[in-house]
């Protein structure tokens, strides 16, 4: 058993949970609420840059969602190595910085490029989030510790769209530069109140992988988004996907020769996990198609104001963090399966009912509502159930590469999903973007089918396996395990 390295930097010997939970929660939220604040801004944004296509503007989400998912085993391993404190601090001094600069860009080249470094201090931040706040709270206190880091994702989600169509009032830069005053806070009590939290075994990790990870994902990301455009048999998108292709394959023999790769087989060897991960890849394939779509249906059809649209996008995500508690709870009694099976048909239920009530004439409380309350009640059910089910039947010793792979696929999974949106949408106005969007929730509700389809083969019931045959047990960190499991946001 590894044993982790704990060492005081405050006046104090004492640790100070109240205090630690404020600074590091205060990186969670801001890191999650990042995710919904710029989507309900992406339409004043694209009016800013108006000369900028649907699919260019798509990278200021894409190129987020693609490095901070290939990023995020390397800076967990990292933190472990060069301390958790120092690993947060930077992580939030780089997600700060980069949010100011996202605020003064000029262009939407430069915009991207801010981005990419914000998704780059995230990826820093969040994995270190929880190994900093468990210590803190002791063993006997850990539920709680979990609990309220939990709370604060959810939490994020719900405000996220009112907050965001709030400050998109002011300007749309705001929605990044709200991070500032409260990210330098957290810097100026962290250095002197945190404590320094290592794990002196930990290992290095294959920047090579992430690299290939990152260059896979984005030629497939920019090959679905340009298609329409260049033309699909056009030479520029089959070189696309021949990278994607070429990248990944790359990627799969490399995780088998690297001693601590960026996806171990040891971990989706194991079935269960493969399946969740998978199905996870799917379903928010269609979320993050939900999350986009919706904000794009409500002020480009219905021809909302942005705070409006935020405050009626509101309640799916409100219910979705009501929802997963309970969830988890009842996917440990009766199983994960049974439990994302059900969120999986209300989350599709969600989009038929959109294609059958919503169309050119605005009825947010007869044609939206509904379909927002029952597919956030499917999201809710199935985070737990997902992550529950990649990461239960894995020993303690793999459990921090588990869950990394799973935030990775969530990661991805969005990724993919904003592009096909895109590739949906195209440039359709009028009476033809109404058909565009139903086409776009027809994608949503197949994506979610396929992945309560995948969940099928987990079995019945996901238990804690310790076999050494399925899952090699050597020497990989226990440290720093749970941090993963929520890593990008609800």
């Amino acid at each position: 058993m590894t044993e982790l390295t704990i060492r005081s930097t405050a006046p104090s010997e004492r640790s100070r949970p109240v205090l630690t939970a404020l600074i590091v929660l205060t990186g969670v939220f801001l890191s999650s609420l990042d995710l919904f604040i710029v989507n309900i801004a992406f339409p004043s944004i694209s009016a800013s840059f108006h000369g900028e296509s649907l699919s260019s503007l798509s990278w200021v989400l894409s190129a987020y969602t693609i490095v901070f998912a290939a990023a995020l085993v390397p800076a967990g391993r990292w933190a472990d190595r060069a301390g958790r404190k120092k690993a947060f601090l930077i992580g939030l001094a780089v997600f700060t910085a980069s949010s100011a600069l996202c605020a003064l860009a000029l262009s939407l080249g430069f915009l991207v490029a801010a981005r990419v470094l914000q998704a780059t201090g995230g990826a820093l931040m969040l994995p270190t989030s929880l190994g900093l706040l468990l210590p803190a709270f002791g063993p006997e206190r850990k539920g709680a510790a979990i609990g309220l880091w939990s709370a604060v994702g959810g939490a994020a989600a719900a405000f996220g769209p009112p907050i965001g169509g709030l400050l998109v009032q002011v300007s749309w830069r705001w929605v990044f530069l709200v991070n500032l005053p409260f990210s330098v806070l957290a810097l100026v009590f962290g250095v002197r109140s945190l404590r320094e939290v290592r794990d002196p075994a930990a290992h290095k990790s294959d920047v090579l992988g992430a690299a290939l990870l990152s260059v896979s994902v984005a030629s497939l990301v920019a090959a679905i988004v340009e298609g329409s455009d260049w033309g699909w048999l056009s030479a520029r998108i089959v070189g696309a996907f021949a990278v994607a292709v070429a990248s990944g394959a790359w990627l799969v023999v490399r995780s088998y020769r690297h001693p601590n790769p960026i996806i171990e087989p040891a971990v989706i060897r194991h079935r269960a996990v493969a399946l969740a991960d998978l199905s996870s890849l799917a379903f928010f394939g269609g979320f993050g198609a939900l999350v986009l779509g919706g904000v794009l249906f409500l002020t480009g059809v219905w021809h909302e104001s942005i705070l409006r649209a935020g405050f009626m996008i509101a309640p799916g995500p409100l219910l979705a963090a009501l929802t997963a508690f309970p969830g988890g709870l009842l996917g440990a009694r009766i199983g994960h399966r049974a439990v994302g099976t059900a969120g999986s048909l209300l989350f599709a239920a969600g989009g038929l009912w959109w294609i059958t009530h919503a169309g050119a004439v605005p009825d947010w409380a007869g044609a939206y509502l509904p379909g927002s309350i029952v597919s956030g009640i499917g999201v809710g059910l199935m985070l737990p159930s997902l992550g529950g089910a990649a990461t239960a039947p894995l020993p303690p010793q793999r459990f921090a590469t588990g869950s990394a792979l799973y935030a990775m696929t969530r990661q991805i999974g969005i990724a993919l999903g904003v592009a096909c949106l895109v590739a949906v949408l195209g440039s359709a106005t009028g009476a033809t973007a109404v058909t565009a969007f139903h086409h776009a929730w027809i994608f949503m509700i197949a994506c979610s089918l396929v992945a309560g389809a995948i969940l099928q083969g987990i079995g019945t019931r996901v238990t804690e396996t310790a076999d050494a045959g399925t899952v090699a047990l050597d020497e990989a960190p226990a440290s720093g395990a749970a941090p993963y499991a929520l890593a990008g946001g609800k």
